[in-house]
């Protein structure tokens, strides 16, 4: 019977100044376009239009606004 022989895993080490994280940032961006939409969301499906928030509603009482 023959022996297979395990080859070690060749391992690249790349320097600080080689690495270049694209798919990090385009995650970020992802995340922060996301939030944005979200935002946006919340701000004109649930604030416009609706009776005056919490704050808006102490702001009245107070006579602020």
């Amino acid at each position: 019977m023959s022996q297979a022989t395990e080859e070690p895993e060749q391992l690249q080490e790349i320097g600080h100044d080689e690495y270049n994280p694209i798919g990090t940032l385009a995650l970020i961006g992802l995340y922060f376009v996301i939030l944005v939409l979200l935002w946006l969301f919340v701000y004109f499906v649930e604030f416009l239009g609706n009776d005056p928030t919490v704050i808006g509603a102490v702001l009245t009482m107070v006579g602020l606004q």
